[in-house]
């Protein structure tokens, strides 16, 4: 499974970035895309803290982000995943939690996993939508890009 974590963990990584340089190339600052972006990294953050058993992360679940403070938070949230899935041999073990509104949960640590890539994608989606609703150019982030840029079949 770290093989796989690390192949999706690095797409992650790449998406958040593709989404972040296309907001700043095209100067966006609305609210509700901002919004989702924040959405995204925080939920990766507080995952994490979950799954290491940390004390929640400064991050607010639906807070106000400014593009800039999006930037820092994706490249660190990117980097804090990818060091943990590097460093971790096995993640199939059960995670008791509070969920953000402090309801006792108990699952898999690779479902959770799997569960935050699909996350980050649904709102991706959702960010192109708005992007393209609002007259900007949204960026492509299928998983399939990604492979194909890696492997050298299509310029990034």
């Amino acid at each position: 499974m770290k093989k796989y974590f690390l192949k999706l963990y690095r797409y992650n990584a790449w998406a958040n970035k593709r989404v972040i340089s296309a907001l700043v190339k095209q100067q966006v600052h609305d609210e509700k895309i901002l919004s989702l972006l924040g959405h995204v990294v925080a939920a990766q953050f507080l995952w994490l803290h979950r799954i290491k058993g940390l004390p929640a992360p400064d991050v607010k679940l639906w807070g106000d982000y400014t593009l800039d403070q999006l930037v820092s938070m994706a490249e660190n949230a990117g980097q804090q995943w990818l060091e943990f899935v590097e460093s971790t041999e096995n993640f199939d073990w059960e995670l008791t939690y509070n969920n953000y509104v402090k309801e006792p949960y108990t699952n898999n640590v690779e479902n959770i996993m799997i569960h935050l890539v699909n996350h980050s994608s649904y709102h991706r989606a959702q960010i192109a939508m708005l992007l393209r609703q609002k007259g900007y150019d949204p960026i492509n982030t299928d998983f399939i890009t990604y492979d194909r840029v890696i492997t050298g079949q299509l310029k990034d």
